[in-house]
């Protein structure tokens, strides 16, 4: 059996081949395979990893690799895994390169995100994955979006409610994720030459509930909407949470501000 080859055999006494090896006193799997050939090309792959970071490498500032079709057998994930742990001596299972006060994260050789040291536990505990531009990971069973972290609604639009203060669309340090709109339903405006918070919710289309002040009115303002439109309509609206303000300070604002008029007539038709 060649070196750091093992086998094994499936529910159906099928047999297959697990391959793992010992590095830096950490066992580390490799996989498993059907083919005993590729298996222990897989286990030579990661020694030569480990053994050469001339050849095989991360370079921090151009979110490279020099993975290619030499190492057709080792996946890529596994790849930067190896390297990060040969390079920073943590070992980490998701494809996690460390840098300094930050971190890379690999979907592909081509697509890396960015990432604050702060969610280095987080994110190597949860594996990100990527629909058309969308980045999720599974929470407990659920689909959740990494833009929640940064209290991003999952409606909200980037270049209105945040943006990517650099430009750049994949580094989510939390000093580049700026966000413009953080409540529900609310956006800033300029009107007569001042700024202004808008509050519209949506009821086959948008309604404008009003202008306000300040953004926590015009996010209290959506809430008294939303509790207006209840048993109205089959929406279940999600309601703002205020920071920094008391219940009662809650309470007085709720009952003072002011609903648009066309809305008000508006929900008596529903």
């Amino acid at each position: 059996m060649p070196a750091g080859v093992y086998i094994t055999k499936k529910k159906n006494n099928t047999e297959y081949y697990r391959v793992s090896f010992t590095y830096k006193n950490k066992h580390i799997s490799l996989g498993s395979f059907d083919d005993i050939n590729k298996a222990s090309l897989v286990y030579n792959e990661a020694l030569d990893i480990v053994s050469n970071p001339a050849i095989h490498f991360v370079n921090a500032e151009t979110h490279s690799t020099s993975y290619n079709d030499l190492m057709p057998n080792i996946t890529f994930e596994k790849y930067i895994i190896l390297i990060n742990f040969r390079d920073n001596n943590i070992y980490i299972k998701t494809p996690i390169y460390l840098c300094n006060k930050y971190f890379l994260y690999f979907l592909t050789q081509e697509n890396v995100l960015t990432f604050s040291t702060d969610d280095l536990f987080y994110y190597s505990n949860h594996k990100i994955m990527s629909r058309g531009g969308y980045y999720f990971v599974n929470d407990y069973g659920i689909q959740s979006s990494i833009l929640t972290r940064y209290g991003i609604r999952a409606h909200s639009v980037k270049g209105r409610d945040y943006i990517f203060k650099n430009g750049d669309e994949k580094d989510y340090r939390y000093e580049n994720v700026y966000v413009i709109n953080q409540y529900n339903g609310v956006s800033v405006i300029e009107k007569k030459g001042r700024t202004m918070y808008r509050a519209i919710i949506h009821i086959n289309g948008n309604y404008i509930i009003g202008d306000y002040a300040s953004e926590a009115q015009a996010a209290i303002a959506y809430n008294k909407a939303a509790d207006m439109l209840v048993n109205k309509t089959a929406v279940n609206y999600t309601r703002n949470y205020i920071d920094n303000i008391s219940s009662i300070e809650y309470a007085s604002m709720y009952n003072m501000v002011k609903i648009s008029k066309k809305f008000r007539e508006y929900i008596t038709t529903l």
